[in-house]
């Protein structure tokens, strides 16, 4: 639903309600219920579950002061200092005004909502109105107290330690949360807090007390989006956008923007001059970089989606050693030139390498904490898969870790599926030596795929010399005591192709046999320019790959649709973006039809869904085959060893 209105959280407003807020955080009173209790009764005595379910003071009820704990917190980190320390003070303020804007929140739901003349009528409501009564109580507690953290969240992130990993682990979850009523929503959120808080294991220093308010408001976030689909009346929350006076904050329904706020890792510039070889995953990664800055942040949206030519997820595979890694630098430096020069914020997110954990479910958590900020519409998100076996690998292959298993689950469900929220934004690079390695699934999420093939040509291996020894020339000039090639200019083939079909040039029959052998024999059923014939190829590559499905057609569908947009947005549109890049979206997408039409009059659709019809048929089947070869390969080998030793062994005998 899109958020229509607009209304303002005034400051004087705020003002009349933090005293309420302040006296919550003086004092408030909570009585556990038996579950969060028991939540750990059989952990061992140092457990903080269970530090946290004892009940003080005989009777059930406790009552507990975030400011008194705050100050005996400062004693105890601090004792020389007469002033609260910067920390503890900024942290004790931003709970203060979260909690007050909460209530600001709540009290603006009662009245849009008529809880509050059902709140007055309470004694007359029959039980109709009751049930009306209790479940707007619901909403209210939970809106209030997700507005509150995400306040927080807004207040203290900004302050808090990059790697919050430690804290993480030693925050045993929130026991239980209320949404019975505001009162008892505050109450309980703030004595689980206060008893993290007084817990001598988790704060070590000032800095950690803002951390673990981080932390845990993210987790009372979390919880609370967990519940919001049982929530009911919930129309004047998600219809409206409620912004601070003098702020950037805002609220809007339940989104929640810290959702994978990831910060961008630092990589080597490399342009894509200084790669040999490699055509086909040059051509590839400029035309990835151009689609993404054709986002539009405006409306969320990417006009190369509508045409057919964006690329959520992609694959680059090849031998070791022919360049993955410099290419995954150098998409990123030319986006990130790019995006500077325009000033659009950009994100570099590769995939972390200790993503998979020993703990059961840790690997999911933390493949769920990289996948978030993919969802983030804004800024453009690169997110490169380096050896992309390892974490993704055949999960029915033998020894694969649970850990594995978790990751690919949350990819597929992130890919494809309920959670999958692509506005063209963002774009994750799979880069492999082993595509055959990688689990079936995954691959069939991959819409582009292309060769990391390295220097092929004899210019190639020419430039990759010269690319070497001509440092050496710039500060010995006299050294190199060599001749230059007679007809070759250096680095003249390392330019970017035109198009695809340049690349290709004409692929008229697959190079794989058996994909070969199956061509030819439907040729001999029907013409390559009729629609029966690629129907009968796919019900016989079928037969030969059982595991090639409707998916796969689907993809060389959307490799076809790819190469109606192979065309290169005019240069003068990156050196003057009002042209094009700061135009509105209807615009950019006319201008773009435009185009797509011009380079549609050179192309042929039935050449065109031939090669990428063999292109992929190709890759298939090496994939499938390379894992069997490899087998065969090393056991050739063993044999051979064998061979060899028992011959040297005979001849010292």
């Amino acid at each position: 639903m899109e958020h229509n209105t607009t209304f303002p959280i005034k400051q004087n407003e705020l003002d009349m309600l933090r005293d309420e807020a302040t006296s919550y955080l003086k004092s408030v009173q909570w009585e556990q219920s038996q579950r969060a209790k028991n939540k750990d009764k059989n952990a061992n005595d140092a457990s903080i579950l269970l530090y946290l379910s004892r009940a003080k003071n005989g009777s059930n009820i406790s009552t507990t002061s975030i400011s008194k704990t705050i100050l005996a917190l400062k004693k105890r980190l601090l004792p020389e200092s007469v002033a609260i320390p910067i920390y503890l003070n900024q942290a004790l303020y931003a709970i203060q005004e979260g909690i007050t804007l909460g209530i600001w929140v709540k009290d603006s739901y009662y009245d849009a909502s008529g809880l509050t003349t059902l709140n007055q009528n309470k004694s007359a409501l029959d039980t109709n109105g009751r049930r009306e009564y209790e479940s707007k109580m619901y909403t209210a507690t939970a809106f209030m107290l997700f507005a509150s953290a995400y306040k927080i969240l807004h207040d203290l992130k900004p302050h808090a330690s990059d790697d919050l990993s430690v804290m993480k682990q030693k925050f045993a979850g929130i026991p239980e949360v209320s949404l019975l009523s505001p009162l008892k929503g505050i109450s309980c959120n703030l004595f689980y807090l206060d008893k993290y808080l007084a817990h001598p294991d988790i704060i070590k220093s000032d800095k950690d007390v803002v951390d673990f308010a981080v932390v845990y408001f993210e987790a009372l976030i979390d919880e609370i989006q967990l519940r919001k689909s049982s929530l009911e009346y919930t129309e004047t929350i998600v219809d409206r956008t409620y912004k601070l006076e003098n702020s950037d904050f805002a609220i809007s329904g339940w989104d929640n923007m810290f959702q994978g706020t990831a910060k961008s890792v630092a990589f080597n510039k490399i342009q894509f001059e200084q790669i040999v070889g490699n055509k086909d995953a040059k051509h590839f990664a400029r035309r990835l970089t151009e689609r993404m800055l054709s986002y539009d942040f405006e409306v969320k949206k990417n006009p190369f989606q509508e045409l057919g030519g964006f690329m959520p997820v992609f694959m680059g595979y090849g031998i070791p050693g022919t360049g993955k890694s410099m290419l995954i630098a150098a998409i990123a430096t030319r986006l990130k030139e790019h995006a500077d020069h325009l000033d659009i914020p950009f994100l570099f997110h590769p995939m972390p390498d200790t993503l998979i954990s020993t703990f059961q479910g840790g690997s999911a958590e933390k493949m769920v904490e990289w996948m978030k900020p993919l969802q983030d519409p804004t800024k453009l998100i690169f997110a490169p898969i380096d050896d992309a076996e390892n974490n993704l690998q055949e999960r029915t292959a033998q020894g694969v870790s649970a850990g594995v298993k978790e990751v690919i689950g949350v990819f597929l469900r992130y890919t494809e599926g309920a959670y999958a929220v692509n506005y063209g934004n963002s774009s994750i690079g799979l880069f492999t030596n082993l595509p055959e390695m990688l689990d079936k699934a995954v691959i069939s999420r991959v819409q582009g795929r292309f060769k990391i093939d390295g220097a092929r040509t004899e210019h190639d291996f020419v430039d990759q010399d010269y690319i070497w020894w001509r440092k050496m020339q710039n500060t010995m000039p006299d050294f190199i005591n060599m001749n230059d090639p007679k007809h070759y200019k250096y680095l003249s083939d390392q330019g970017l192709a035109k198009s695809m079909g340049e690349i290709l040039q004409i692929v008229d029959k697959p190079s794989e046999a058996r994909v070969h052998e199956t061509f030819d024999k439907v040729e001999k059923m029907h013409k390559t320019n009729d629609h029966m014939f690629y129907a009968t190829l796919y019900k016989e590559i079928q037969k030969i790959f059982p595991f090639f499905s409707s998916r796969d057609v689907r993809n060389i569908q959307s490799a076809i649709s790819l190469r109606l947009t192979d065309f290169d947005l005019e240069q003068d549109w990156f050196e003057n973006p009002e042209k094009y890049f700061k135009k509105d979206y209807q615009t950019k997408f006319n201008m773009l039809q435009e185009l797509m039409k011009a380079n549609m009059k050179g192309l042929n659709f039935s050449d065109i869904r031939r090669q990428e019809v063999i292109r992929y048929l190709d890759n298939v089947a090496t994939i499938a085959d390379t894992d069997f070869k490899r087998k065969v390969d090393a056991r050739i080998n063993q044999l051979n060893i064998e061979t060899k030793a028992r011959e040297q062994f005979e001849r010292k005998d």
